[in-house]
């Protein structure tokens, strides 16, 4: 399979069967740009037709896995409907394209996981955290609605009880809080993360091929049937974009102080 399509993501295969993805830049913690979120909306439609590949493993190069939408990709997704629009595509298109990829997907969560990147964490069909990996949904913090993933993955893994709470406070969670409550698959100390993904990746590599694809299409239908929920959630974070809520979000982010949201002030939004 020739790679060389894609910048932002590296691709080495460390074993039989093993595709290992790196979300690749991790000089901004691998927050997503444009490009970015764009490759990682579509590298699964290759993964699929990679025929060196039965499992593939996604990680990010560095400290993080990958810390939410960069500053400036935010900005200029304020008020632009262009914009917009292609996100919501792209956005929709990470979940589904992970759900529907023949191969198993799993994710090894090193450091911090949040926004876009949280959901092709979540998404997977296997989740592996280091301990101590952080968490969070974060979209209430910048003044929009909770979309990507969020609304039909979270519920399914660790309950809705657990769900609300996350994605309405936008708290972080560690490695060993989301093993607890069923949010990621497993947990394991931070230098043994890539040794424990990459051991059930060969385990499933040399597993039944058909019967593989045919569980996790089985299993994924539970997302599936979650759609217009999905669907709903995610137009309603983009139209969260065009608020005044989500100006203020971006300016207290950039500026590192708690925001004021002029919707909790009184003010229109």
């Amino acid at each position: 399979m020739d790679w060389s399509a894609y910048s932002r993501l590296t691709f080495d295969y460390p074993a039989d069967g093993v595709l290992l993805i790196k979300i690749n830049r991790p000089a901004r913690l691998n927050a997503m740009d444009p490009l970015l979120h764009t490759e990682l909306s579509r590298v699964w439609l290759d993964v699929d037709r990679d025929d060196e590949c039965r499992v593939v493993v996604i990680t990010g190069e560095g400290k993080a896995f990958s810390a939410g939408g960069d500053f400036e990709m935010v900005e200029d997704t304020l008020g632009s409907f262009s914009v917009v629009s292609r996100l919501l595509k792209e956005a929709a298109d990470i979940v589904h394209n992970i759900t529907n990829c023949t191969k198993p997907v799993i994710s090894a969560i090193n450091g911090t996981a949040v926004g876009a990147g949280l959901a092709v964490a979540l998404t997977a069909d296997i989740s592996i955290a280091a301990e101590n990996a952080r968490l969070t949904d974060g979209h209430l913090k910048l003044g929009v609605a909770a979309g990507d993933h969020a609304a039909i993955i979270w519920p399914l893994l660790c309950g809705m009880a657990k769900a609300r709470y996350y994605l309405l406070t936008s708290d972080f969670i560690d490695g060993r809080e989301a093993e607890r409550i069923g949010l990621v698959s497993k947990c394991a100390p931070d230098d043994e993360l890539m040794p424990t993904a990459l051991r059930v990746a060969e385990d499933l590599a040399a597993g039944p091929r058909s019967a593989i694809a045919a569980t996790k299409r089985t299993l994924n239908h539970w997302v599936r049937a979650a759609t217009p929920i999905f669907e709903s959630a995610l137009a309603l974070e983009m139209l969260g974009f065009f608020s005044d809520d989500a100006r203020e979000g971006l300016n207290a982010m950039r500026e590192k102080r708690r925001p004021k949201f002029p919707s909790s002030l009184g003010a229109e939004s």
